[in-house]
């Protein structure tokens, strides 16, 4: 039976290996890294603060303060990270230019042996590459030479809110179980939610991503945990040196 195009592409959609995740790459990252340092550093801080026998309220000062410094913190270090990615894709975008236009027929054989690298015989990787070169000669040794593309081109706005956002809605979390925790669970009760916060976000990411949940979900608790305990301990002997 005839299918509709409809029918064609929900097919090819549901198909798993044309579900490609490289698009989610730039994003990704930096959710997963501002909210899994949310949930790390912020609940590594309170149990450090109350490790060291502070009141109730010192320790939810200490978190909050955390959150906000936290977020402020990605977001201006994503920022200054990622322009500084697209100030080198910039430079080497206008320094493509001036090759293509001063030295066109180098750069042709330049991406003929990419493609005869890439498997393709000499009269066809000539003739792929005088086309594309034709076409649109600076996209073609942009993604096949530099491997610059706007999939995976730099967002330095995007990317600096993204890990602020992210940050804050994980830092959060640590923050209302102690809110609501009582002085004597506060300890327990943080770090057993946020291995849990951590679990739920190493297995999220790693679907999005299509990795491995399982390894996913360990990355994410093995550090978080470590550094809650670190913490902890730097907690227990403040308290002792100042007791």
């Amino acid at each position: 039976m005839k299918q509709t195009g409809t029918q064609v592409l929900t097919e090819i959609l549901e198909t798993p290996n044309h579900l490609h995740k490289s698009h989610r790459v730039g994003w990704l990252r930096a959710a997963v890294m501002g909210a899994n340092d949310g949930i790390v550093s912020t609940a590594s801080l309170l149990i450090g603060v109350a490790s060291a026998a502070a009141s109730h309220n010192d320790i939810l000062l200490a978190g909050v303060a955390g959150l906000v410094a936290g977020a402020m913190s990605m977001a201006a270090g994503e920022y200054v990270s990622v322009s500084s990615q697209v100030d080198t894709e910039q430079a080497d975008i206008e320094l493509e230019k001036h090759h293509l236009e001063n030295h066109a027929e180098y750069e042709l054989k330049e991406l003929t042996d990419i493609y005869i690298e890439r498997g393709l015989d000499q009269a066809l990787a000539a003739k792929v590459a005088t086309q594309l070169m034709q076409h649109d000669a600076l996209e073609a040794h942009l993604r096949d030479e530099l491997g610059i593309h706007e999939r995976t081109s730099a967002k330095p706005i995007a990317a600096a809110l993204t890990s602020a956002a992210c940050f804050t809605l994980g830092a959060a979390f640590p923050v209302i179980v102690a809110y609501f925790s009582s002085i004597e669970q506060l300890i327990l009760l943080v770090a057993g939610f946020s291995v849990l916060f951590l679990l739920v976000l190493g297995s999220l990411a790693a679907k999005a991503g299509g990795a491995s949940k399982r390894k996913g979900a360990f990355r994410v608790v093995f550090w978080g945990v470590l550094a809650m305990l670190s913490t902890a301990m730097v907690g227990r002997l403040f308290a002792f040196l100042m007791g």
